[in-house]
């Protein structure tokens, strides 16, 4: 199926590892060009040169271009988009970054809720501002959020992150609404467990939590999948890409959970 992605320049934060970087493998692989984001250079410039590496074509060094920016200022997210911007229009963003620290429930302090809402929601709308509103003023534009399921489900180890996903979903529903008349289409997409490095980090606390190995933690959340198995970050990026394209003309202000049925619930 031709997605219709050929040339379109896609914006992805979280783009040098995990799923964002799954995300940017993917519109590449559609034929769009991409701006990655990350904090750190080093992480950038690794996932360019693993990219080009999967890249074919004399263009392929064109395509790919890298932004180091802390997220959680709001003015270098703005310096961030003018740069990427002054290459060509941003007609899709896709957001992954930050992520809030998995913490036993007893250890969490006012400063934690502070931080998770800064790592988790405020990188994604110090983006978002800037973005929708040029995507609104000429037409057109798509978004998607990568949130998480924490937002629908609280659980005990991830209570700030989950808070600031919940707030995630009612922003992309809210914006759906707000410039769907503009042109603009925002979406969000709840994955469940999926193997990264921050799915790693949350076992590791949901272990000190429960007093028990890594490993038991693993096997408790792959018995529990209907599916039998955790999410690649691929499996994830494919509905993301999907939603970023016109085959998803009429797909906006959607929750997409993408859990594998764990959670089988209608709402």
């Amino acid at each position: 199926m031709d997605l219709q992605l050929h040339g379109k320049h896609a914006l992805v934060t979280g783009g040098s590892k995990g799923i964002g970087l799954a995300c940017a493998r993917g519109l590449l692989a559609e034929g769009a060009r991409v701006s990655l984001v990350s904090r750190a250079m080093d992480n950038l410039s690794s996932a360019r040169k693993a990219l080009l590496a999967e890249l074919a074509g004399a263009d392929a060094d064109s395509r790919i271009a890298v932004y180091a920016a802390d997220l959680r200022d709001a003015a270098a997210a703005a310096r961030m988009v003018e740069q990427a911007e002054a290459t060509g229009p941003i007609d899709l963003l896709v957001n992954c970054a930050g992520a809030a620290r998995r913490t036993p429930p007893d250890d969490l302090t006012p400063a934690d809720w502070h931080a998770a809402m800064q790592a988790k929601y405020f990188t994604y709308i110090h983006v978002i501002d800037p973005v929708v509103k040029r995507m609104a003023a000429r037409g057109a534009g798509v978004i998607v959020n990568v949130v998480g399921s924490g937002g629908k489900v609280a659980s005990p180890t991830h209570l700030p992150g989950g808070a600031a996903n919940a707030a995630l979903m009612l922003v992309s529903a809210g914006l759906a609404a707000a410039y769907g008349p503009r042109g603009v289409r925002v979406n969000a997409v709840n994955p469940g467990i999926t193997r990264t490095e921050r799915m790693q980090q949350g076992f590791e606390a949901d272990a000190r939590l429960n007093g028990i190995s890594v490993d038991e933690v693993l096997q408790r959340a792959t018995s529990a999948l209907p599916l039998g198995r955790l999410a690649t970050p691929d499996e994830i990026a494919n509905a993301v890409v999907f939603l970023c394209s016109d085959r998803a003309s009429y797909i906006s202000g959607a929750i997409l959970a993408m859990d594998g049925a764990a959670r089988p619930t209608v709402v």
